[in-house]
């Protein structure tokens, strides 16, 4: 590793032993990847993924005493994902303890994030770059996160760079103002290796499209051709809520950090098949093969056909366009079916700000009336024990079905489900 002169004096301790650590770790980080040199960040804010207290991250406790003691604070400021926690959304008494025991760390947790430099006391949400939050990197900016799915965003649909960082790492980016440049802060990096052909008959859903890239490519980097046929070539706020549900699957059901869409992200449309490597592989998707990735998901309630207790929808957080459709979609279908109140518990995730501003809204005073409930709530911290992990929840999320025992459903079937009462099996119990 070639560092500065202003660089090597940190790893010799000039600002103390603590920015020191900081530092030599951020090298070593790098020479695992062959990286020879560090880049700035040049991001307003940053972003951390470890936002939850539990009480068995002692060592991350002790580290952020240090770092406070020792004056190695973030030189940027910067959200968080989202809580663990939330009184409104639905849970039994049981639960609620669990829930206490394990999260007793929460408060402590989060006035050393205050002191770290935490951008907001509300800025807790896995979709910083949403407008309402105010953490939305630059095209060409360099980051410091590590959240899977807002640095597909980020990279994919912003165009800035930003490597699938681990959680601390991305905070110790922050504190030092540089990163190892290697992978997706590279231009070579960031070349295509996979072809993606889409050719179905219907618009996919984002979220199996996501699936099927990421379990087939992982962490190459695809160039998805053909879905512009369904989105168009202009990045309005419905296109960006697909490609942020589409690339939230790839970067969970495989390691996606960055996809090119022909015609619509930002370097497809400056460089075009330029971005291409010559050796790239072509997997090609169609309507057949989206019905066998969806087919292949296990189904892991203990009763299969049991009535689900609880809906989730929105991981990640719903944008303002997306609740507002929900909550729309929620009410007619109730009108419809007869009811007035949802038949499933159900909980609409969106950031603290998004879900303020909808709080305001008319939409939000009819919704209310549902039982539904708006949270900025991570449904995978929920359902992360094993108490809720037994409980039959289905989602609209595959990154919640990935790292849960929750159930993928389509929108339509969610809402199906939370409006009536019924839940259609695609495919029969498997």
């Amino acid at each position: 590793m070639n560092l500065t002169p202003e660089q090597q004096a940190l790893l010799d301790g000039a600002k103390g032993p603590a920015m020191a650590k900081v530092v030599k770790t951020l090298v070593m980080y790098g020479e695992c990847f062959g990286a020879t040199r560090m880049v700035p960040v040049t991001s307003r804010n940053g972003h951390i993924v470890t936002s939850f207290g539990l009480s068995m991250l002692g060592p991350v406790y002790d580290l952020m005493d240090e770092l406070i003691e020792q004056g190695a604070l973030s030189g940027q400021a910067f959200s968080a994902d989202p809580r663990p926690l939330d009184p409104a959304v639905p849970a039994n008494p049981l639960q609620r303890l669990v829930f206490k025991v394990m999260y007793s760390k929460q408060d402590d947790y989060e006035a050393q994030l205050r002191k770290m430099g935490l951008l907001r006391s509300d800025s807790f949400t896995c979709t910083c770059y949403q407008p309402e939050v105010g953490n939305r990197p630059a095209p060409g900016d360099v980051l410091s996160w590590a959240e899977s799915s807002a640095v597909v965003f980020a990279n994919s649909v912003l165009g800035a760079r930003c490597n699938r960082n681990s959680g601390i790492i991305e905070l110790f980016g922050s504190i030092a103002g540089f990163v190892p440049e290697f992978g997706l802060l590279t231009d070579g990096g960031r070349q295509a290796t996979r072809v993606i052909e889409v050719s179905c008959e219907r618009k996919p859903e984002a979220q199996v499209l996501g699936s099927a890239i990421g379990m087939k490519v992982m962490e190459e980097v695809p160039y998805i051709r053909g879905l512009d046929h369904w989105l168009g070539h202009e990045l309005t706020a419905e296109v960006e809520d697909y490609l942020k549900d589409m690339g939230a699957a790839s970067a969970s059901n495989g390691a996606v950090g960055l996809y090119h869409v022909e015609g619509l992200t930002p370097e497809a449309r400056e460089k075009g098949r330029d971005l291409i490597a010559p050796d790239a592989r072509v997997y090609r998707i169609d309507d057949a093969e989206l019905e066998r990735v969806r087919a292949s998901y296990p189904v892991m309630w203990k009763k299969p056909g049991a009535r689900p207790k609880l809906a989730f929808i929105g991981c990640p957080h719903l944008s303002a366009t997306q609740l507002e459709r929900w909550a729309g979609d929620i009410c007619e279908g109730l009108a419809a079916a007869g009811h007035r109140r949802v038949q499933v518990p159900t909980v609409l995730t969106a950031a603290p700000a998004v879900a303020k501003a909808f709080r305001k809204t008319d939409a939000y005073a009819r919704f209310a009336t549902t039982g539904a409930v708006v949270s900025s709530i991570c449904p995978l911290m929920y359902t992360n024990n094993p108490l809720c992990g037994g409980m039959p929840i289905v989602t609209n999320s595959n990154k919640l079905r990935t790292y849960s025992t929750a159930r993928y459903c389509t929108d339509r079937e969610v809402l199906e489900c939370v409006t009536t009462g019924a839940l259609a099996w695609k495919g029969g119990d498997r």
